[in-house]
């Protein structure tokens, strides 16, 4: 198994999968890519919940994938959403995953069927064993209706079938049980924005973000103030995104970071079903709150891209 020989930590980015006349847009992910890089983000996921994964075909998935490894270039590791409800097919996306370049693989519980523990365990050695690439846990009981609990993690981990954790289940004090578990060296991201900061606090070493989609500078210098122990900036950057991270959650994931993306020019709002374009009110409470943190976006940007050259 290939083995990420580092501590991604920081603000890693949950991209969302744009869409034009019903078709992937290859060249404005390409570009969400890209920008994502020169302003920070230290990680992408490509083709997760975000992503629209469920909607996607097995070529597009494939082509995605690749498409992103492609923009990255090697400068920041791709990690490809690996979640269906079958293990047979999952695997297949991992390969698929892994032949498009993928640096690792994004597992969480198959959704809708609801397996044990014990499935757990066997459905993430089943994809392990397949594909030469490391695989992180996703545990999201709120998309997969099945929570995976502290026992299957640091048995998946104990057994070398996972190298960290996306949480989102909000649950503040699992950083440092599963620390004490699985050590320091388990990798643990937050699956969850509005609690990001406070899951650093408790030992995480970042965030899989969606509201890095629209300003990646901001929470790229979140985790960086946190990282240098410069808790006034930190604190500062948390209280600024705090209203963008609850507004892009006013409705189902990903249809207001899609409504907050075309409003900035970088992609349509367009969806696929059963997801649908967001309501009036979700874009009232977007543009109520997303000038000021705009304006802060690309001042930061701006600084990125000069300390970059220099």
């Amino acid at each position: 198994m290939r083995t990420l020989v580092f501590g991604v930590g920081g603000s890693l980015t949950a991209l969302a999968t744009p869409f034009r006349d019903t078709l992937v847009d290859w060249e404005a992910a390409s570009n969400l890519a890209e920008r994502q890089i020169d302003r920070g983000t230290a990680a992408l996921i490509v083709c997760g919940s975000t992503g629209e994964a469920a909607a996607l075909t097995l070529p597009e998935y494939a082509r995605l994938v690749h498409a992103v490894v492609e923009a990255a270039s090697g400068r920041v590791p791709v990690i490809a959403g690996c979640t269906v409800s079958s293990t047979a097919t999952t695997v297949e996306l991992g390969r698929e995953a892994a032949s498009a370049g993928a640096d690792a693989l994004l597992c969480a519980a198959p959704p809708y069927v609801k397996p044990t523990q014990q499935g757990i365990v066997a459905h993430i050695r089943a994809i392990a064993h397949a594909t030469d690439i490391p695989v992180v846990l996703y545990d999201v009981p709120s998309r997969s209706g099945v929570a995976i609990n502290d026992d299957t993690v640091a048995r998946l981990r104990d057994a070398e079938l996972i190298i960290g954790l996306k949480d989102a289940t909000a649950d503040l004090s699992r950083p440092t049980r599963l620390r004490a578990r699985c050590g320091d060296a388990f990798m643990q991201w937050s699956g969850d924005d509005a609690t990001a900061p406070a899951y650093r606090a408790m030992g995480g070493i970042g965030c899989i973000s969606v509201t890095a989609n629209v300003v990646p500078a901001l929470c790229a210098l979140m985790h960086r103030a946190w990282d240098n122990g410069d808790l006034g900036r930190f604190a500062t950057l948390r209280d600024l995104l705090d209203p963008l991270h609850a507004a892009l959650f006013k409705e189902s994931n990903p249809i207001p970071v899609k409504a907050a993306l075309a409003s900035l020019g970088l992609c349509t709002d367009e969806m696929r079903l059963p997801l649908t374009r967001a309501s009036l009110a979700t874009h009232e409470r977007l543009l109520a709150v997303m000038q000021p943190v705009v304006l802060a976006e690309e001042h930061a940007a701006r600084q990125q891209l000069f300390a970059s050259a220099n």
